[in-house]
């Protein structure tokens, strides 16, 4: 369902986390004419003088710290990615009828673009990124939104009908959809993350799964055939299901052959060749996944081979994922601050290999990381742990028979150590395993710390 943005006007809404989503959701619906509240568990003095004016300025009544005294006011409640729906005082305003969506939702229901929507523990946004460099180079208008860092919001009333929104959705972001509707939606893999949010697997796959909910079929659904936790997620899926695979020749989708990218559609009986993936630039197995889903998701949305292989060679991979930074005194130094749980981390130590010194430690969201600790030996020569869960990935490293691990309080003493510990031909990499919000905003400024402490080392 689509509407009109004057069907906002004079309505009493209510936004809940004032982060780069709330903040943009706040100012799209200002303009249109809303009465607006907003509510953040942050205290005033964590904002912005200039902001607070702003919010202030535009008649913006504002709770911080604490919660809006009468929840059945509002006609609608658009909660941030960070906002779980099972806030008592979200509960609360949703059983007095105010309406729950998120800011994905929203835009949507603004826009007359085309979304396209991808999501996965791991990969989203290399594949958001590699799509929309590829939606570009194939001459389409394009915006590259969501979870990745632009708030659809803030794109989405631009966007004419011939228009395309590659979107990054996040489980969070999913979860507060009701007619979100993508042309093509992706699901890239699915391991265990945020089950300090959703609690278990399968509510974390359902959640995952709602990117196709609204798809019938003439949509498409591009999906992991490797990965069998994700590809169940299709059984339910009414929209076209795309496979692709890394390990498997297939029968129809996107996969390898003789070291190809190809695509075989169905009721074709030969492959359609993309690139090789000796050609690719981004390191790793996982980036050749990434490259297989990008490369379904764009033939299916129409665009010539060419201009899909061409822009996959050429794609540089993205900041903050496997990224890197560097050389000093003959050892190479990766940023991979985007690696926020196990999974992702074991992914690059995988692409790396060996004689990895890895730095790693922050906000566990609630993972046990012995799986983790049994892919250090023979790739990691020493480990060094920071923030609040160092401890408990020292306590499963040992368990598993590691012991080669240092102690730091933050990331200038984690790259100095590093450095100290490090011989030529050996690889330094920052990949967490973990969430940077016990040390850290995010990820990002948490990858550009240790960028900063790594330039450091070459004066």
């Amino acid at each position: 369902m689509r509407t009109n943005l004057d069907n906002i006007q004079g309505k009493e809404i209510l936004i809940v986390g004032l982060g780069k989503s709330g903040t943009a959701t706040c100012q799209t619906i200002l303009d249109i004419g809303a009465n607006v509240s907003v509510q953040d568990a942050r205290g005033e003095r964590e904002f912005d003088p200039s902001f607070l004016n702003y919010l202030r300025g535009r008649g913006v009544t504002c709770y911080f710290d604490c919660l809006p005294p009468d929840m059945g006011k509002y006609d609608m409640i658009i909660l941030s990615p960070g906002a779980s729906p099972e806030l008592d005082f979200v509960q609360e305003g949703k059983a007095k009828g105010a309406e729950i969506i998120g800011e994905l939702e929203l835009a949507f229901r603004f826009s007359r673009g085309n979304f396209i929507a991808i999501t996965g523990t791991n990969g989203k946004t290399t594949t958001t990124t590699l799509v929309g460099d590829i939606f570009k180079a194939s001459g389409r208008k394009t915006y590259v939104v969501g979870n990745i860092g632009t708030a659809a919001i803030s794109e989405a009333s631009k966007a004419e009908e011939t228009d395309w929104l590659i979107t990054e959705a996040s489980s969070f972001q999913l979860e507060t959809i009701k007619y979100f509707k993508p042309i093509i939606s992706a699901i890239l893999n699915l391991t265990p993350d945020h089950l300090n949010r959703h609690h278990t697997m399968k509510a974390y796959g359902e959640a995952k799964a709602r990117i196709f909910m609204n798809q019938r079929e003439d949509g498409y659904l591009v999906i992991n055939y490797d990965d069998k936790t994700c590809f169940n997620l299709a059984k339910s899926c009414k929209a076209k299901i795309i496979p692709f695979s890394r390990k498997e020749e297939l029968p129809m989708g996107a996969f390898i052959k003789n070291k190809e990218i190809v695509i075989l559609p169905e009721g074709r009986k030969r492959e359609i060749k993309i690139c090789s993936i000796d050609d690719l630039k981004i390191i790793g197995d996982h980036n050749i996944e990434n490259a297989l889903a990008a490369s379904a998701i764009c033939y299916y949305a129409g665009i010539d081979i060419e201009t899909i292989g061409n822009t996959i060679k050429e794609f540089p991979g993205v900041e903050h994922r496997i990224e890197y930074c560097g050389q000093v005194d003959g050892v190479k130094y990766y940023n991979d601050s985007k690696g926020t749980n196990t999974d992702a981390a074991i992914i690059a130590l995988k692409a790396i290999k060996e004689n990895i010194i890895l730095i790693a430690g922050g906000d566990g969201k609630g993972q046990e990381f012995d799986g983790f600790a049994k892919e250090l030996k023979g790739r990691v020569k020493h480990l060094i742990l920071l923030g609040q869960d160092g401890p408990k990935i020292a306590k499963a490293a040992k368990k598993a028979g590691f012991t080669n691990i240092v102690k730091a309080k933050n990331i200038p003493e984690c790259v100095t150590k590093a450095a100290e510990l490090a011989e030529e031909g050996d690889t330094v990499l920052l990949s967490p395993a973990c969430a940077s919000w016990d040390m850290y905003d995010n990820y990002e400024q948490r990858g550009d710390h240790f960028k900063e402490c790594v330039e450091l080392l070459g004066k």
